[in-house]
């Protein structure tokens, strides 16, 4: 009985830091792709900066925001993360590719890696496909 009151405890933690870890990407990549959507000046200068026309940023913050929401619904959680995976990945190349500092090219990382976590903690059936043992 105990083992399984401990189960189910930290079960239910790994699950709130789990959501706790995905709101925290949701909230960054929501905000990333309003600004985009609704053309911000600082969000289409530094679009400009990086290579891209500023007509286009409105589709990308479309885009983004259509990765988001595939994210978002837990029925096709695993496929919005393996949208942003790709998205984050298009983000670390163009940061590369112009040549921005270290931390430009890794924040793209670092959102990924919120998004898998914040997944990983939250669903047990991905916990059971990718297995991590003590």
């Amino acid at each position: 009985m105990v083992t399984t009151a401990r189960t189910t405890t930290s079960s239910k933690a790994m699950s709130w830091a789990g959501y706790a870890l995905s709101g925290f990407a949701i909230a960054f990549l929501l905000f990333d792709s309003i600004i985009k959507v609704v053309q911000a000046a600082p969000a289409v200068e530094s679009n400009v900066q990086l290579g891209y026309p500023a007509g286009i940023v409105v589709a990308l913050g479309l885009a983004e925001l259509v990765c988001l929401a595939v994210y978002v619904f837990p029925r096709t959680a695993v496929l919005g993360a393996v949208l942003l995976t790709g998205w984050f990945g298009g983000a670390m190349a163009t940061h590369v590719r112009a040549g921005s500092p270290t931390f430009s090219v890794i924040f793209p990382i670092l959102v990924g890696l919120m998004v898998w976590g914040g997944l990983f903690l939250r669903d047990a059936r991905l916990r059971e496909i990718f297995p991590f043992r003590r």
